[in-house]
C-alpha cells in the first residue's frame, strides 16, 4: 500500500516521467574493467584495511605503551587518511556514473511494478 503511494507520488515528477519514456541503458555496467577501476577498487578495499584495524591497533599500542597520545592522535588522523584513500578510489573508479545508473534502474523498476499510472513491462 505504502509503495504503491510512493510510486503514484513519484510517477508525477517530471525525472521520473523522463525516466520512464527513457529507458536506462546498463551498458556502462557490463564493459570489461578498467585499470583504473580495478586500481579504484583495490584503494576502496586498502581504505577499509587501514580505517577501523588501524585506529583499533593505535588503542592496542597506547594501552601497552601506557601512551594515551597514541591513540588520541594516532586514531584520528589514520580514520581521516583512510576517508582520503577511499574518495579517491571512488573517485578513479567513476563511482558516481554506476551509482546514477544503477539508481535510475532501480527507480525505473520501483516504479513500473507499483505505480498505478504506469502499465508494468
Amino acid at each position: 500500500m505504502i509503495r504503491r503511494k510512493i510510486a503514484d507520488y513519484l510517477s508525477r515528477k517530471k525525472f521520473i516521467i523522463k525516466l520512464i519514456e527513457n529507458p536506462v541503458d546498463l551498458s556502462i555496467l557490463r564493459r570489461r574493467p578498467t585499470f583504473r577501476l580495478v586500481t579504484g577498487l583495490i584503494l576502496i578495499g586498502v581504505s577499509y584495511i587501514i580505517g577501523w584495524p588501524a585506529v583499533a591497533a593505535f588503542g592496542v599500542l597506547a594501552v601497552w605503551y601506557k601512551e594515551p597520545l597514541i591513540a588520541i592522535i594516532g586514531g584520528p588522523v589514520t580514520y581521516g587518511l583512510s576517508h582520503v584513500v577511499f574518495i579517491l578510489g571512488a573517485w578513479l573508479t567513476g563511482m558516481h556514473q554506476h551509482l546514477g545508473t544503477l539508481i535510475k534502474y532501480v527507480l525505473q523498476a520501483f516504479i513500473r511494478k507499483y505505480s498505478t499510472k504506469i502499465e508494468p513491462q
